[in-house]
């Protein structure tokens, strides 16, 4: 069986995978956005003095750390409903599972992200802030969290592309996100060729897309020391020194 050229670009263009690929970006976007506020709950409880936080945060990042992603989807949306009665009724979808599955996993990535990001700015800088009348919020959000910030961006770009990867696990809920919609195709023509890259080259455009905003914010955000050249110093060189 040859590749059929004309079901590749049939398939590529359909509004079936356009939706797809729109269902898998929103729900990466939004699981992402969760999970970096989980993170950072965790990683602040993970670096406080109080030996109880502590120990909760280390424990969440064990536990979601150790369990596979793909076997909390599956708990999230057939386990769970059978405990809870309440997430029986039709509100309970499969869009909703995979968010919750996705956050809380990708939270506990996050938190070891931001515990580092933070612990990295030094602690003179938040004497100083202190010293200068700031209260310990005030010292957190202007301080602390716009320097953690530039430290974390490139490890959260990193993460928010896998994130994208890891949607194409939903497919086994029923989420009707793009490889749900390629193994739709591929069931009822089985013509795995055609269906299966034009899903591939829907990744590839969304991870370049995002590879690409990543790096324009990298770049904005860099620290860069550069001299002003308009106040550099000369000095003529001494006589004595002159021909060396």
């Amino acid at each position: 069986m040859d590749f059929d050229q004309s079901i590749f670009l049939q398939a590529l263009t359909s509004k079936e995978f356009l939706t797809g690929a729109a269902l898998s970006l929103q729900l990466a976007i939004v699981s992402q956005i969760a999970a970096t506020l989980i993170g950072l709950g965790v990683a602040m409880a993970g670096i406080s003095k109080k030996k109880t936080l502590r120990s909760l945060a280390w424990a969440y990042v064990w536990f979601f750390r150790s369990v596979p992603t793909l076997l909390l989807l599956l708990i999230v949306w057939n386990a769970a409903p059978q405990i809870i009665p309440a997430l029986r009724d039709s509100w309970y979808s499969p869009f909703l599972a995979g968010f919750i599955g996705l956050s809380v996993v990708e939270g506990a990535f996050m938190a070891e992200i931001l515990r580092s990001a933070l612990l990295s700015v030094d602690s003179g800088q938040k004497l100083a802030a202190r010293a200068l009348g700031l209260t310990p919020a005030q010292t957190f959000l202007r301080v602390e969290l716009p320097q953690a910030i530039k430290v974390a961006l490139p490890p959260t770009g990193n993460e928010f592309i896998g994130m994208i990867k890891y949607t194409s696990l939903a497919s086994v809920i029923s989420l009707q996100e793009l490889m749900t919609t390629a193994q739709v195709q591929v069931a009822t023509t089985f013509r795995y060729a055609e269906y299966y890259t034009a899903a591939l080259v829907y990744y590839l455009v969304i991870v370049s897309a995002v590879m690409a905003l990543q790096h324009q914010v990298e770049k904005r955000y860099r620290w860069v020391s550069k001299p002003d050249r308009s106040q550099v110093w000369s000095k003529p060189v001494p006589s004595t020194l002159k021909g060396l």
